[in-house]
């Protein structure tokens, strides 16, 4: 590749690059940009430790007996269908209460609750890093664009409008005065 990729593109490609389905160019080109930003590898990290921590999931269910597992899994699930809505306050307080009992009893469910904090504050660092960024904001300037094409067609309509005016007056002055001067 002879552009370096930017942090936009490997945040759209990473799940490619994890599942192995780019070209060999172009995961060299993931990989270089990982090696040298730490926000995008802490981004990798952070997807592969949530699928690690999936597949040990896995694994550790198998591992536990058919009662607990049912409990288990019918509190995790409950847990995982209100994650995002706790992690956003869209809850009510009785469920608010539900999901930090959950939360205490079940190390899975405090794990997930952990990760999609960092991932949260992952996400929020890196939108606040693009915005700091971005040296133009186009909409603005388009828009001022427009603004001064529209103030300049404005101001050549008005100076047109203001010497058509001293024209005609400067007309009706000079008839005025031929009319006095032939008057007397």
């Amino acid at each position: 590749m002879q552009k370096e990729l930017t942090c936009e593109q490997v945040g759209a490609i990473i799940t490619f690059y994890i599942e192995g389905k780019l070209s060999e160019t172009l995961q060299k080109a993931v990989k270089h940009h990982l090696d040298i930003c730490p926000e995008c590898s802490a981004k990798f990290d952070a997807i592969m430790n949530m699928l690690k921590r999936g597949v040990q999931d896995k694994i550790s269910e198998n591992s536990d007996n058919e009662a607990q597992k049912k409990i288990k899994n019918k509190q995790y699930a409950e847990f995982k269908a209100n994650l995002s809505a706790y992690i956003d306050n869209e809850l009510d307080d009785r469920e608010n209460i539900r999901i930090k009992k959950i939360t205490i009893s079940n190390p899975m469910a405090r794990k997930d609750l952990e990760e999609m904090y960092a991932f949260k504050k992952l996400l929020h660092n890196s939108f606040d890093k693009t915005r700091t960024d971005l040296r133009y904001d186009f909409s603005k300037n388009v828009l001022n664009q427009m603004h001064h094409a529209n103030a300049t067609k404005f101001e050549i309509s008005f100076k047109k409008l203001a010497i058509a005016y001293i024209i005609m007056l400067a007309a009706i002055i000079a008839g005025a005065i031929h009319l006095w001067l032939s008057y007397f």
